[in-house]
């Protein structure tokens, strides 16, 4: 059996609304979300994707980049990657991208992925908390023609041009072997990410893309100028690299709203009203009759 040598990752991550703390004020009239009512986060579980890549890189050597389609502010999270350890970020941006349901992203990142080239494994949260569909990472390996490993929680060795991973299920785990290169999706038990390195974020701390140069100068007017904040910027390999739909070679009607099939048929508002209110002895059989009723009615099950 022979060592793999090093190993490059593309982790593709999300900014996401932090639907953890959604209120009135986060719905529109026509019952969609609106993201600017809620503070902006890095995906979790993609979170623990990139966790996986660095510790993956730390056994066996190789890079670890990291990709994002999303608006220019989706930037935020290119730099947190930065900071906790990637090697390399990239941001998909383009008027074009926007509207995307699961089959136009995972389009765009194929194409995306395909324009980095080199790597050996694809790693990608299991879902988003925005959507839930935990379709992307399995859409993205199809439309590359490479075998997936979904619900990854570790992986327990790579060798010989194979991975070996444990998925976990509801009901147990399961260990499977695949061929490299392969996209997995990883679950939030997997790891606990680390946080970002104070060392590295003082070194990147003026990470951007050119088009936060402005607000970047705003912040360190010494640099005087726009033109010379940017020279330096790029001296120290600083710049974030910012990719449209053109250079990625996307077809305008296989990404954004064009491309996507999905149409939402209906909203409904679920209001919960309190119609009935009953009292419980705290003993064990009025509570096994309450659990007995809630079974039979279909409440729970």
């Amino acid at each position: 059996m022979t060592g793999p040598g090093p190993i490059d990752s593309v982790v593709l991550v999300k900014q996401v609304p932090d639907t953890h703390n959604v209120t009135s004020d986060a719905m529109t009239r026509d019952g969609t979300m609106n993201r600017n009512a809620l503070p902006a986060i890095f995906n979790p579980e993609d979170l623990n994707a990139l966790e996986m890549a660095l510790q993956i890189r730390e056994r066996h050597g190789g890079t670890v980049t990291v990709v994002t389609m999303g608006p220019p502010k989706a930037a935020n999270i290119l730099r947190d990657s930065l900071w906790r350890g990637a090697d390399r970020v990239i941001l998909l941006t383009d008027r074009r991208f926007a509207g995307a349901d699961t089959l136009a992203t995972s389009i765009a990142l194929q194409k995306a992925v395909e324009k980095i080239g080199r790597y050996d494994l694809i790693l990608a949260g299991r879902q988003a908390i925005d959507g839930d569909t935990a379709q992307v990472g399995p859409q993205t390996a199809e439309k590359l023609g490479i075998p997936q490993v979904t619900y990854v929680e570790s992986v327990l060795e790579i060798a010989d041009g194979r991975i070996t991973a444990v998925r976990a299920l509801d009901h147990g785990t399961e260990v499977v072997r695949c061929t490299l290169p392969c996209l997995l999706t990883v679950v939030g038990s997997a790891n606990t990410p680390r946080p970002p390195s104070a060392r590295r974020r003082m070194a990147q701390k003026l990470a951007a893309t050119p088009a936060e140069y402005p607000s970047l100068l705003a912040a360190w007017p010494e640099f005087g100028t726009q033109e010379a904040l940017a020279a330096y910027v790029r001296e120290r390999d600083l710049e974030i690299p910012v990719w449209s739909a053109d250079d990625i070679g996307a077809e305008a009607a296989t990404i954004g709203l064009a491309g996507s099939p999905t149409q939402v048929h209906k909203v409904n508002f679920v209001v919960l009203e309190s119609t009935e209110t009953r009292t419980v002895e705290p003993t064990p059989d009025a509570i096994a009759a309450m659990v007995s009723e809630l079974v039979h009615e279909y409440i729970v099950g």
